[in-house]
């Protein structure tokens, strides 16, 4: 069975931790383990962020984050697909962008390091971007796969 969410949030500071915590609860019909959630709550949250920081940094009318998720669950693991777009000024080089502690606001205190604990943290990830239409960063995570090829080691052994 899937079930799915969508949430558009104002691209402010103050829903970063909403959309994380929003995320995260939706995850739950899942039953992730906590470092499982820990990792879904970091990716979400880099992702945001860079919607807030990044996005929308020349002006724009539309200063908006959507969040869409959906979750697959089987009787061996589930899966959590995350897809999260802004209407912002959109990335010009993708490739560059993806490279670790690349930045475009180097004259604030920015690592650079956002896509890379996205990709880190989830067991896929991509972006894609058009200059002056916007940004998606779809992500998905599978849910207890690490512990079910645990359980199988264990039996098998």
């Amino acid at each position: 069975m899937e079930n799915y969410m969508k949430l558009e949030i104002a691209a402010i500071s103050e829903n970063e931790s909403f959309a994380r915590s929003a995320v995260a609860a939706f995850a739950l019909t899942l039953n992730p383990s906590l470092s499982e959630l820990s990792d879904i709550k970091t990716a979400v949250s880099e992702a945001v962020t860079n919607c807030i920081v990044h996005a929308y940094a020349g002006g724009s009318n539309v200063k908006k984050v959507y969040i869409e998720c959906r979750a697959n669950k089987s009787e061996e693991w589930g899966e959590l697909h995350i897809q999260i777009t802004d209407c912002g000024c959109g990335i010009e080089d993708v490739d560059r962008a993806l490279t670790p502690f690349y930045t475009t606001l180097k004259d604030e205190e920015r690592s650079g390091m956002g896509f890379t604990i996205m990709q880190t943290f989830m067991t896929d990830f991509s972006v894609k971007s058009e200059k002056g239409k916007g940004t998606q960063v779809m992500m998905s995570k599978k849910i207890g796969v690490a512990e079910n090829e645990e359980l199988r080691e264990r039996v098998n052994a």
